[in-house]
């Protein structure tokens, strides 16, 4: 086939055949590459009439709120819209908000396509009644407390916003995913490779506030308390978190509650839920027994139960039926604690309450790629090319979403996923956003920067999220640094969703520090990532070092050094200009007054909303997580500590005077009731 016949299919299928590197350079992609690509898609190249559209409808409709439908039907045809509800009306403007479908006669021949009807701009009411929100950024399984089993549960995260809201004026506590994880040992421990993107890992369920644990007889709490002792002794150390000990020990004392007689009115809410939640869940729990004992990779289960549809698949559901009502019922457990946290954040005062995060994607033989087989592509990986920091490119191991598939469902298991996340949240950080635009795909095999870009229908991927963002009245947070078309941000501000602005980041093109009135309005504003050092880490360099010892760095270590501690000083003598910061402080011996000035820079900008840190706040020094690195360093592994390399718990944050006097110090101007983003601005 000729070279250009295959690039013109390739385009017509948003498969990218040229793109723009980090350096603004345009690099053509390997036929090799084009051509597996296509094949994973199930394209045929030598089809004489290549294309996702076959007849006079796209595989979706998608029309924003009040618009009329920008559709064009063959002439003489009639077409019809049958509504989420089961009513019929014409394809005009003024259609309701939700899925439909489109049916289109023509000729004695009707096609149908899904109709989304989506909103067009997601205004949440706490971005419609305050200027500005700040709240603290945290990853959960980090911040423990003396009660909890060696990690940091959700009972935390609801001690922890309700204390920063009363007691500093938060408006949002923004959190790492807490995604499913696997059902056995071992747990993977990033909380951005989950199994299931729909639900949610036990691993963080406070164990003594599931009410069953009520019942229990004197014996059967101390076999419970038990298990939970050496957790809670290791978990008021700094060592590294073990989350297979964890979870072997809670997945034991879970196993109990679950034999637990429960009172009426529990037996009766749980039935509720289970009603609601239907078949996605029963095949969620389906998934989570088989993986007891095959594994939890789909891929190398016996052939007859690797299809979620198989007959078999349900005859052995049915067999375990006892695991399958277990993994179900640990997912009601999760639901009632995941929504008291939320009740608890916002009856302390806060506007938004707590910020979920969702994961970019999940592992190729977890859950969710089980369940929505048909709608992702087997044999590409998504990843990331080549940049200034990763050279080589990023290979994450996680399989795309199929365009075409997917957007013939009606973006079903992408709205099923956004709605779940949404159910007991405030708001929702998208990470990796750019993916509802595109995404970088690696044949599996083949290295990181042989990828290619794999275009979606943009005005379906973001109008399930503006669906979803309108009916949960949330904000939206897009996850939008690196390489990123312009034109995308700008699609994304029209529509309401707020970008992502990291201070270590905001230059201008000579490599100065920008002016806090240069930055964006619609953005989250942020000092640093979880994917960054800590600022006292910054400031002192560690983090070259740290990169130096694990053989990351592609020049050497002087230069490196030096050009990091070039970064600060350009930072150091803008605060200290700006008058945030006293020009005798020395940043490596004072890390808490330049995380002041920082975050007194960050609140003149005009950002909408401001994301602190808590790890940078408490004098933490270690990385949650090295990139380019797997077990070379103990990414998603680290407890919060203080400066000194003490562990930092929720009772001292709540307790401590001298740990909150440290706080509001490191907030500046942010901290005390009744003041910040959300309510003294």
């Amino acid at each position: 086939m000729r070279d250009v016949q295959l690039a013109r299919v390739a385009e017509q299928y948003g498969i990218a055949t040229t793109y723009e590197d980090w350096r603004g350079r345009r690099v053509p992609v390997g036929l090799d590459t084009i051509r597996h690509v296509l094949a994973a898609l199930g394209v045929d190249p030598s089809d004489p009439e290549p294309g996702p559209r076959r007849g006079p409808l796209p595989p979706a409709v998608v029309v924003r709120e009040g618009k009329a439908p920008d559709l064009a039907l063959p002439r003489g045809s009639h077409s019809t819209v049958e509504t989420a509800d089961g009513a019929l009306l014409p394809f005009d403007p003024g259609l309701p908000l939700g899925v439909h479908t489109l049916r289109v006669t023509e000729n004695g021949d009707e096609h149908v396509a899904p109709l989304l009807v989506v909103p067009d701009r997601i205004e949440p009411t706490a971005l419609r009644e305050h200027h500005r929100l700040w709240g603290l950024m945290t990853q959960v399984y980090s911040v423990r407390s003396r009660a909890s089993w060696g990690t940091g549960d959700l009972r935390d995260l609801a001690e922890l916003a309700d204390w920063s809201a009363r007691d500093l004026g938060a408006e949002f506590t923004l959190i790492n995913p807490v995604h499913a994880t696997e059902p056995v040992a071992p747990v993977e421990p990033s909380p951005y490779l989950p199994v299931s993107r729909r639900y949610a890992s036990p691993l963080y369920v406070r164990i003594e506030d599931v009410p069953e644990y009520a019942r229990l007889d004197p014996a059967q709490r101390e076999t419970i308390q038990r298990l939970a002792r050496p957790l809670r002794e290791r978990g008021r150390t700094a060592d590294l978190l073990d989350r297979d000990a964890v979870w072997e020990a809670k997945r034991a004392a879970l196993e109990v509650l679950f034999q637990v007689a429960r009172a009426p009115g529990r037996e009766m809410a749980l039935r509720r839920y289970l009603e609601s939640e239907g078949q996605p869940l029963v095949e969620f729990a389906t998934w989570s027994a088989l993986a007891e004992e095959y594994g939890p990779d789909h891929r190398t289960w016996p052939a007859h139960l690797r299809d979620v549809d198989a007959l078999a698949v349900g005859q052995e559901a049915l067999r375990r039926w006892p695991r399958v009502e277990f993994h179900r019922w640990l997912q009601w457990i999760l639901d009632e604690q995941l929504a008291h946290a939320q009740e608890g954040a916002r009856n302390g005062g806060m506007n938004v309450g707590i910020v979920h995060d969702l994961a970019i994607g999940v592992q190729a033989g977890g859950a969710d790629a089980w369940m929505y087989r048909d709608a992702l592509v087997q044999g590409l990986h998504v990843g990331a090319p080549p940049d200034e920091f990763n050279r080589r490119g990023q290979d994450w191991g996680q399989p795309p979403w199929h365009p075409t598939v997917l957007a013939r469902q009606g973006y079903g298991p992408l709205h099923q996923i956004l709605t779940h996340s949404l159910r007991h949240a405030g708001g929702l950080r998208m990470d990796h956003v750019m993916g509802l635009f595109r995404l970088w795909c690696v044949p599996e095999g083949a290295s990181a920067d042989q990828g290619t870009y794999l275009r979606y229908d943009h005005e379906g991927m973001v109008g399930v999220l503006a669906l979803a963002a309108r009916r949960a009245d949330a904000v939206i947070i897009g996850e939008d640094l690196g390489t990123v078309e312009p034109w995308v941000r700008e699609h994304l501000s029209d529509r309401g969703v707020l970008g992502t602005s990291v201070l270590w980041f905001e230059n201008d093109r000579e490599g100065r520090p920008r002016t806090p009135d240069q930055w964006r309005t619609d953005c989250l504003a942020t000092v640093a990532t979880h994917d960054l050092p800590p600022v006292a880490s910054f400031l002192s360099a560690e983090h070259v070092e740290l990169r130096d010892r694990l053989g990351l760095l592609d020049r050497p270590v002087d230069e490196e050094r030096a050009d990091s501690e070039h970064r600060v000083g350009l930072w150091r003598d803008v605060l200290v200009e700006l008058g945030f910061l006293d020009v005798d402080v020395d940043p490596v011996t004072d890390p808490a007054a330049v995380v002041a000035a920082m975050h007194a820079y960050l609140e003149a900008t005009p950002s909408r909303m401001l994301g602190v840190a808590l790890a940078d706040v408490v004098g933490e020094r270690r990385m949650q997580n090295q990139p380019g690195t797997s077990t070379e360093y103990p990414n998603w592994r680290i407890p919060l500590t203080s400066s000194e390399g003490e562990p930092v718990l929720v009772d001292e944050l709540l307790a401590d005077p001298r740990m909150v006097g440290r706080i509001r110090r490191s907030l500046g101007p942010l901290a005390g009731p009744g003041r910040g983003f959300g309510r003294g601005l």
